[in-house]
């Protein structure tokens, strides 16, 4: 089984641009997710999905930089630019993160990964159908023959730009699993859209983060707890 990480990642975000090449502490954003991506287990190949778009040339950069494979392809399709990143690729699994969550735990994406290695019949397993991890560690996996279908079926605008939508909103044709945390803090933010989101993040890592280490979500919920008033710098922001 190949099983291949596919991270999306462009400089044209509206609320926040260029926030994957923002520093945060030693090395950019893309590069900590990169790296934690590096850690999760049972994957053969990891990959950056960018697009055509003359601004996204530094995201090329960065990823040569980085040692790590990428592809380029449609800006505003982003059904399209992965199925062709996995079809490159020959993943017969695809995993799919974002470039703009710098906490992604690798031990939570490895349970992901494997509740959707451990069962033959599933086409699609996250942790983001029931929504009972922290935002920001959003990992979802599918079949390359799941994300082919959806790409090759998939009409709405809002199925073509989230990837994933058309797979696990038809689930009398796709066999879909839940991955579920028990522990609460559903409420916490900490994927990187705006200046609030920043001003939290960094924070988190001024705080956790060591060089060389990766620090687990569990220590940033503890932080958390410790400082209540850091739940408030980013509570007003809605998901898009």
């Amino acid at each position: 089984m190949r099983n291949v990480v596919i991270i999306q990642a462009r400089m044209g975000s509206t609320r926040l641009p260029g926030k994957v090449l923002k520093k945060l502490i030693d090395k950019t954003v893309l590069a900590h997710v990169v790296e934690r991506t590096e850690a999760f287990q049972n994957v053969q190949e990891i990959i950056i999905a960018t697009t055509l778009a003359s601004h996204d040339d530094l995201i090329i950069e960065e990823a040569r930089r980085l040692g790590v494979n990428v592809y380029r392809g449609s800006e505003s399709d982003v059904l399209s630019r992965y199925y062709e990143t996995a079809l490159r690729a020959r993943a017969e699994t695809v995993i799919r993160i974002t470039s703009d969550c710098p906490l992604i735990d690798p031990e939570t994406s490895s349970l992901v990964i494997k509740e959707y290695l451990g069962n033959s019949v599933c086409d699609y397993a996250s942790n983001t159908l029931d929504r009972t991890f922290p935002r920001g560690l959003d990992t979802e996996v599918m079949s390359f023959a799941s994300l082919e279908v959806a790409h090759r079926e998939a009409r709405e605008p809002h199925h073509r730009e989230h990837v994933t939508p058309y797979i696990y909103t038809n689930r009398e044709r796709f066999s879909c699993r839940s991955v579920i945390n028990q522990d609460g803090y559903a409420d916490y933010r900490w994927t990187l859209d705006t200046p609030e989101d920043w001003d939290l993040i960094l924070k988190i890592y001024e705080t956790l983060y060591q060089s060389g280490r990766i620090f687990s979500w569990q220590e940033a919920a503890a932080l958390m707890q410790r400082n209540p008033e850091w739940m408030l710098i980013n509570s007003n922001i809605q998901q898009k």
